[in-house]
């Protein structure tokens, strides 16, 4: 286990995980010191740990995300010290006061979300305030100070080392379309051959599509970040074509697993056998040319040609091949140029 390589390999991941985390980690250190400065020159005579604790649990990602989790801590301290104070008002500390303070948080925490789910900072604000031995003291310095950090964080995050969603959707574009591709000739040139080979290859169309369905996700939140970085507004109409081009990639993603499935449905019928082999003849070139008309779709280029070429040799199978089997082996295909289609209406 000490040996040279299993060290080399511990210092590369080492490397990696720092090459990862080590700027969003940057990132969260200044932002938590500007936080808990701003507080100190706003006049604060203890020191302002709840500033610092708004940028360590906003600074998640993108700066969208940002803004969203800082918002929501600071709706949730509003309203949890507003609930502890006027609980403290009229009953005194027990048991019952501590299940109506719990209890009205997270009502409230039901409506004031900034996006995501139920926000919980509500009633650990309530509980907060319950506890402290000066209630009035503590909610003045939590309110103003995570006021403050809040401020200082949605002011950061669009500007220290900003996210380049240019890049990455780059990489998301080529993948997809990569996964996607290779998925479709490998189904169509597997067709008919032995049967845990094509059950293998509906493993691997499986999780070629849900590494797009991750892509997709991705690819949205890159978009959304866009919006919230002032350093990258030029790269927008670019980002925006890259962003849908994973979607369209995406949508064409279940005719992809029809296809697959159907597949493994066909093989060993001997009922089938002449389906089989026109569809051995005929699907490697409708599987070629559907490729290039996805590929001139997805870049953007003049992909007539391209798309009138794939519906000819989806209609010349139909007329080689009238059976029912045949026409569910030609329909992804016939969905997949008919969802090209859509991606190029405006």
């Amino acid at each position: 286990m000490n040996s040279p390589a299993a060290r080399t390999k511990r210092t590369g991941r080492a490397r990696d995980i720092l090459v990862a985390e080590g700027p969003l980690a940057a990132r969260i250190v200044v932002t938590v010191v500007a936080a808990w400065q701003t507080a100190l020159w706003l006049g604060a005579d203890q020191p302002p740990v709840y500033a610092a604790v708004v940028p360590l649990v906003a600074l998640r990602g993108d700066s969208m995300t940002a803004l969203t989790t800082s918002l929501q801590r600071v709706l949730g301290v509003v309203a949890g010290v507003c609930i502890g104070i006027a609980v403290l008002n009229v009953l005194h500390p027990s048991t019952a006061a501590l299940a109506l303070v719990v209890a009205l948080g997270l009502a409230a925490g039901m409506v004031l979300r900034a996006g995501g789910s139920l926000n919980v900072q509500v009633a650990a604000s309530s509980l907060l305030v319950f506890a402290s031995t000066s209630p009035d003291a503590y909610a003045l310095h939590r309110l103003w100070e995570t006021a403050a950090g809040a401020a200082v964080t949605i002011l950061f995050a669009p500007l220290l080392w900003p996210p380049d969603p240019r890049r990455t959707l780059a990489t998301l574009t080529v993948d997809s379309r990569t996964r996607l591709i290779q998925a479709l000739t490998r189904t169509t040139a597997i067709l008919g051959t032995d049967a845990g080979a094509v059950r293998d290859n509906l493993a691997a169309v499986t999780s070629d599509i849900e590494a797009i369905h991750g892509h997709a996700v991705r690819a949205r939140e890159a978009e959304r970040a866009m919006r919230f970085n002032p350093l990258r507004r030029r790269h927008r109409d670019t980002v925006a074509h890259l962003t849908r081009a994973v979607i369209t990639t995406d949508r064409l993603t279940p005719h992809l697993a029809v296809l697959a499935g159907e597949t493994v449905a066909f093989t060993g019928r001997d009922d089938l056998a002449s389906v089989l082999t026109n569809a051995r003849r005929y699907l490697p070139g409708l599987a070629a040319s559907t490729v290039e008309a996805i590929t001139a779709t997805l870049d953007g280029a003049n992909s007539q040609q391209a798309r009138t070429t794939a519906r000819e040799s989806l209609a010349a199978y139909a007329r080689a091949d009238s059976h029912p089997a045949a026409a569910v082996l030609r329909r992804p295909f016939q969905r997949i140029l008919d969802d090209l289609e859509q991606h190029l209406a405006p």
